[in-house]
């Protein structure tokens, strides 16, 4: 009997032995590539941030090219710098540089201003320029087609009294300002995409023009006398020339309106008892 026993204990390790050897043999092996990983150190998880592309003069509107990213072991961000995420990225741009930036500088949040901070308008303005707002509508706006950055001129159109004015003269059109820079559109400080879900076609009701201090006097007292229109300027156009005119009357327009008027008749009043009447002759 434990000739017999001993005999199938050996028969049984054997079977695993050589149930164990077929396993591996059978088994893929594990890539050169991947045992060395598994060997070696995790290399530090790394994170982009952004900094100037250029130099950045104080002022500038942020654009897309203005920055790049730089990456860096997530151990080693600089203090305060603005890292590569979505909003991140989109709240960079439009907003202003407070200081001046040298190229790979670090981009922080202390270096920018947004268009929804405080003092942000304040900063946009050239030094010794106010900011006047004027009403406009899908005609006097040109269709909405107008953005912050654009130069226009702005021309005050009115109507004289007809007791006083002959007809060619009663309708008059002027400029009152030329060469004037559009800083903000309704509460749009910079030119962007159109939010999603914004209504296709929408047009502003107000445009934030950058104006002297007379100018900005000017501005208010034509919003009184009449109807203000902006048009918008070419690139690089030049100012108007102070001596060039630029008052248009109706008859200027029309050279009908400019015409004599036909010389009525007389006329003769008549008081008969308690009626009266009036006669005329051609």
């Amino acid at each position: 009997m434990s000739l017999r026993l001993v005999v199938s204990v050996m028969m049984m390790i054997s079977a695993a032995a050589l149930g164990m050897i077929a396993f591996r043999l059978a088994a893929p092996s594990m890539p050169p590539s991947m045992a060395a990983a598994t060997d070696g150190p995790i290399p530090p998880l790394e994170i982009g941030y952004f900094v100037a592309a250029h130099p950045l003069p104080p002022g500038t509107f942020v654009r897309d090219d203005d920055f790049r990213l730089k990456s860096i072991p997530s151990g080693q961000l600089p203090a305060n710098a603005i890292t590569d995420l979505p909003e991140n990225r989109a709240s960079l741009r439009g907003a202003l540089i407070r200081r001046f930036m040298e190229e790979g500088a670090v981009i922080t949040q202390a270096d920018l201003l947004r268009p929804r901070d405080r003092g942000f308008l304040a900063s946009v303005l050239e030094p010794g320029t106010r900011a006047v707002s004027v009403a406009v509508d899908a005609v006097s706006g040109v269709s909405g087609l107008i953005w912050p950055g654009d130069r226009v001129d702005v021309i005050l159109t009115q109507e004289m009294d007809h007791s006083v004015a002959p007809l060619g003269r009663r309708v008059l059109s002027e400029t009152i300002l030329t060469n004037v820079r559009v800083i903000a559109v309704d509460q749009d400080i910079v030119r962007t995409a159109p939010a999603a879900g914004a209504t296709a076609g929408h047009v502003a009701r107000t445009v934030t023009l950058q104006v002297a201090t007379d100018q900005a006097q000017r501005v208010t007292i034509a919003e009184q006398l009449g109807h203000l229109a902006l048009t918008i300027r070419a690139l690089e156009s030049p100012a108007v020339p102070a001596t060039e005119p630029s008052t248009l009357f109706s008859g200027d327009v029309s050279p009908a309106l400019s015409r004599p008027e036909k010389p009525s008749g007389g006329k003769v009043q008549l008081i008969e008892g308690d009626r009266r009447g009036e006669v005329a002759f051609p």
